[in-house]
């Protein structure tokens, strides 16, 4: 349950913080505000594919998304409603919920197929070590999986907005950022991963 809660939580939040770019440390390159908390979408994935295997993560990717799609379809129904009396902030919810249909195209479309690529791979790897190195599936379906997000995500949600080095910028960031994440998260990954063996007793093959 808490798992299946920080996975809808994650890209609930990661899509509204995607509305915001802000400049990359002064390189002229953008970054959205989703990044900030995507990583631990991955996090989560590995610990779910390594407790309870390929097929629970994908069920749990297909929650997250259902959920996402609910939260969209509020929001739009809140801002198509009129505007109250004495309320002047349509135009800034427009601005900011309004813009957030693409950037959900794109995030629903990039989590389901790079959360699924990312589950895959790491389940394959797992297979190949016999349930050794930890690290290794980790990072390994994360190279894979980050890449695929990256690129479907900033391309459906940012493509024809921005410049194509900008484009081009904001997919690397986005990948690289991911990935860095995720390594600096590994210690936290096999922390939780132990955690979870210990109070579930339970282990995946695949």
């Amino acid at each position: 349950m808490i798992v299946v809660a920080l996975s809808v939580t994650v890209l609930i939040v990661s899509n509204i913080a995607s509305t915001k770019l802000f400049d990359f440390f002064g390189t002229g390159l953008v970054w959205d505000g989703g990044a900030v908390l995507f990583p631990l979408a991955y996090v989560l994935s590995d610990v779910i594919t390594e407790i309870y295997g390929f097929q629970v993560a994908r069920r749990i990717v297909f929650v997250t998304f259902a959920m996402n799609l609910l939260a969209v379809l509020i929001l739009w129904i809140v801002q198509i409603l009129p505007p109250g009396v004495g309320w002047d902030n349509q135009a800034a919810y427009e601005a900011i919920i309004g813009f957030m249909p693409r950037l959900v195209a794109g995030s629903l479309a990039a989590y389901t197929v790079g959360q699924i690529t990312n589950a895959f791979v790491f389940a394959k790897i797992k297979v190949a070590t016999r349930g050794r190195k930890l690290w290794l599936r980790a990072l390994g379906s994360s190279v894979v999986g980050d890449l695929v997000d990256a690129v479907i995500f900033v391309t459906v949600a940012f493509g024809g907005v921005i410049s194509t080095k900008q484009l081009f910028g904001l997919i690397g960031i986005a990948y690289v950022t991911t990935l860095l994440g995720e390594t600096v998260l590994l210690p936290v990954t096999y922390q939780v991963v132990k955690f979870m063996k210990k109070i579930t007793g339970d282990e995946a093959t695949f």
